[in-house]
């Protein structure tokens, strides 16, 4: 779906967007509520610059508009894999990028992440996974590293990789199996400024993916050697 379209039809009421290259930023109105828009198009690779713009985005909305829920639309193929951004220290934009987004949600902002196309590595780890909650399209293709590279990184065959990929979502790409972990709280369908409007009313408590993810049979240990570590640290 064109990002012009979904930003239409989630606010139908009106919205206020602007456009620089791979990078928005703006507001909507969603019922009685104004929400502030921010992300990156086009299957953009997010280098020091964009992550630099997305957190001063962020920085933007905290400091001008106190309380305003955020809306994260990152549309990205990762981070930028390049010499001069790792020369630059991608890791510590991508980290203030994530800082920023801590510091809106101390700060009373809730952000929600809708994946409506690529969310690959890195560029969406430090962006919609972030957030307090990250719905999905169902035509979305979410990944963080595709099998072939994870056979690369770990040694393990890729033959074994793809075994366990049909057993274990955790191993897999796509909507579903990020939904299965808990990740993705809801695949979004049908009424868009409807789904939107829910998300703003729901609770994000910050167990609810470890949870979930233990409910639908995608991360079964997660959340039982969580609560495991916090007993032993309280006792």
């Amino acid at each position: 779906m064109k990002l012009e379209t979904l930003l239409d039809q989630l606010f139908p009421q009106g919205r206020d967007v602007a456009f620089d290259g791979e990078y928005f930023h703006g507001q909507g109105r969603c019922g009685d509520a104004e929400v502030a828009v921010l992300g990156a198009r086009d299957g953009a690779a997010i280098g020091v610059e964009l992550a630099y713009r997305m957190a001063g985005g962020v920085l933007d909305v905290v400091r001008d508009q106190p309380g305003r829920p955020i809306l994260l639309l990152v549309d990205t193929v990762g981070q930028r894999l390049s010499r001069r951004d790792e020369l630059l220290g991608i890791n510590g934009y991508m980290a203030h990028l994530a800082k920023c987004l801590d510091l809106a949600r101390r700060n009373g902002h809730k952000v929600i992440g809708l994946v409506y196309s690529q969310a690959v590595s890195g560029g969406f780890l430090a962006s919609s996974m972030l957030a307090d909650a990250c719905y999905a399209l169902p035509a979305a293709e979410i990944r963080v590293m595709n099998l072939p590279a994870m056979a690369r990184v770990t040694k393990i065959p890729l033959e074994r990789l793809q075994e366990l990929a049909a057993q274990s979502p955790v191993f897999a790409p796509g909507v579903e199996n990020y939904w299965r972990m808990g990740a993705i709280r809801e695949v979004w369908d049908g009424d868009y400024a409807a789904r939107l409007a829910a998300a703003l009313m729901a609770d994000s408590a910050p167990g609810d993916r470890r949870a979930d993810g233990q409910a639908r049979g995608g991360r079964l240990l997660a959340d039982r050697v969580s609560r495991l570590v916090r007993d032993d640290v309280a006792a």
